[in-house]
């Protein structure tokens, strides 16, 4: 019976040994992240380094834009979306070859977006003109649809 309660503790003993040391790793992967939160979701913090995830954009600055009356395009996404994960590399560098700024928003980081910006589903894109939605994209699609709906901004 002692080996028993021995070695289950050590198997927890093991497990919260690799918890603490997972979570400090996301941690320390976190550091210094553009979305200025101390903990991001793991997702997440797997696209830090992908240049496709590079232009975001945070909830004050969208608001702020928005308030000055700006015009500009923002791409709603969530790091967990499989459909964003396969829309990512598409619109961002055909946003990129066609001369729009086109700025991430991460529902997943940022969950107030959904209400906020009327978002049913990733992913989404908007057109603000003035700081007024003149347009909006929902779901995947292949290239050349995304290159349609782009020119009609232009």
């Amino acid at each position: 019976m002692k080996k028993l309660i021995i070695f289950g503790s050590i198997i927890v003993a093991l497990f919260a040994a690799l918890a603490f040391i997972t979570s400090y790793q996301q941690k320390e992967k976190a550091k210094g992240n553009p979305f200025h939160k101390d903990e991001l979701h793991p997702a997440t913090i797997e696209q830090l380094d992908d240049p496709n995830y590079q232009n975001i954009i945070l909830p004050d600055e969208l608001e702020k834009a928005l308030a000055n009356k700006e015009t500009m395009t923002i791409y709603f996404y969530s790091s967990t979306c499989e459909y964003c994960k396969k829309t990512t590399p598409i619109v961002v560098p055909l946003a990129k070859e066609m001369g729009i700024d086109l700025k991430l928003f991460n529902l997943l980081e940022f969950e107030q977006g959904w209400d906020t910006y009327k978002i049913e589903a990733t992913p989404t894109i908007v057109r603000y003109e003035n700081g007024k939605e003149v347009a909006r994209i929902q779901g995947y699609y292949e290239e050349p649809v995304f290159r349609k709906w782009f020119e009609k901004l232009q």
